[in-house]
């Protein structure tokens, strides 16, 4: 009895916070908020003296608080010490994967049941947006088939708590090229991704994956298959072109997994929106990807958190060569004017944790205020949801945080989240 008790009391404890969430959910779309913080930033520019006004889900007035009238019916939240900003964008997430150090890539795709894998990601789901982070590109479920999809329907249906979700459902690779590998030619092993060859089998794969639910299409253009293990390009420049027609005329965005030269100059080629990684960029390539408005997402955490589990000390320890490879491509790109997204490859490292590759961009290069627009206005740009987040704008979705403090002048103080508003509902605000 006592251990039923025991249980129950546990479980109370989890659901509390999605209690509340229900509860929150009882919001009247006429209901007025008006948030006093310090300082506002909009998402290209620090503001002192700013307030902002919601109303059901959206902004409805940002600005000088002596021109702002304020309803009677408003509630007044005043956020002494505080920054205003637009909800933070992930530019690069997985939210189906944890930590390659607690379980390995392999073991994830191959132990971990699908239940399981769909319970965690609605667990780093609620910690992701706990965090400040109101949007999601999560770029493949690796080797948990559509369930992204089913999961952002369930946060749009207030099911659960958790970000806005792009999905790209299971990324596409070529034939061999991906994993898990090491096992019997004739067993038929869970694949992380989708497996395609040709340009037929490549153009049915984008459409399926749009069936599906996919917001978005991300493509492995060059990977771990070569004769020893090293990354080489996968899909043709031909194969690559006639993915990136089909997802253009739907109207989706074109992810590409490359981190080897020829790699990136086959993406950059075919016309694709975004590089994720880019590792061993040139500066005759990160030039090329200026003239064509073709976005880098570096995630540099998930590089260094990979060089932790392997036993680097950062800060102590020589770089090792990816993560000297992966300053040298972050400076090479900053230097060439790429537009440069925020996005962590968060699902390596911890989920909640994702304000580490903001950090970790003010480290290798950027300002504060550059590594800001890069998760707030650039992302939304690139992501063609420039008409809905990514700025503080009167007509804009209500998507807000607060942090204690002023990261502008001292980033760590976007890990100091103290209010949440999304989509008009506050999650979390100050005690």
């Amino acid at each position: 009895m006592l251990k039923v008790s025991v249980l129950f009391g546990i479980l109370l404890i989890f659901e509390m916070p999605f209690m509340v969430y229900s509860q929150m959910q009882q919001v009247t779309t006429d209901r007025v908020y008006v948030l006093k913080p310090d300082r506002v930033f909009d998402g290209e520019l620090l503001h002192e003296g700013w307030w902002v006004m919601v109303k059901g889900n959206r902004i409805v007035a940002a600005g000088d608080s002596n021109k702002m009238h304020i309803p009677e019916q408003a509630t007044i939240l005043v956020l002494r010490g505080m920054t205003l900003l637009p909800g933070l964008i992930e530019g690069h997430g997985h939210l189906f994967l944890h930590p390659y150090n607690e379980t390995s890539w392999d073991d994830q795709v191959l132990h971990e049941s699908l239940a399981e894998r769909v319970a965690r990601a609605v667990v780093h789901a609620r910690a992701t947006l706990m965090a400040g982070f109101t949007t999601e590109r999560d770029l493949g479920t690796e080797g948990a088939g559509d369930a992204d999809v089913g999961l952002k329907q369930a946060i749009e249906k207030g099911v659960v708590p958790g970000p806005r979700i792009l999905c790209a459902t299971r990324a596409i690779v070529a034939t061999g090229s991906y994993g898990p590998k090491g096992f019997r030619p004739d067993w038929q092993v869970p694949q992380g991704a989708q497996e395609v060859s040709g340009v037929d089998g490549i153009m049915q794969a984008v459409r399926e994956q749009i069936k599906q639910g996919a917001d978005l299409i991300k493509i492995y253009e060059d990977y771990r298959w070569g004769p020893n293990g090293e990354n080489e390009p996968t899909f043709t420049l031909e194969e690559l072109k006639a993915a990136v027609d089909v997802a253009h005329s739907s109207g989706r965005i074109v992810a590409v997994h490359a981190v080897t030269p020829e790699g990136m100059r086959r993406a950059i080629l075919a016309g694709v929106n975004t590089i994720e990684h880019g590792d061993y960029g040139t500066s005759e390539l990160f030039q090329m990807m200026k003239e064509k408005g073709i976005a880098l997402c570096p995630t540099i955490a998930a590089v260094e958190a990979i060089a932790s589990y392997q036993g680097w000390h950062k800060g102590e320890d020589p770089d090792p060569p990816r993560v000297a490879a992966k300053k040298k491509s972050f400076d090479q790109a900053l230097r060439a004017g790429v537009t440069i997204c925020m996005g962590g490859d968060v699902g390596v490292f911890p989920h909640g944790d994702n304000a580490r590759e903001i950090e970790a961009m003010v480290a290798y290069g950027m300002t504060p205020l550059e590594a800001l627009r890069s998760a707030t206005a650039v992302n939304a740009d690139v992501f063609h949801l420039s008409d809905q987040i990514g700025r503080i704008r009167a007509g804009l979705l209500a998507d807000l945080i607060a942090v204690k403090g002023n990261p502008v002048k001292h980033i760590p103080d976007i890990r100091q989240v103290q209010f949440v508003m999304k989509d008009g509902i506050v999650y979390r605000q100050p005690e």
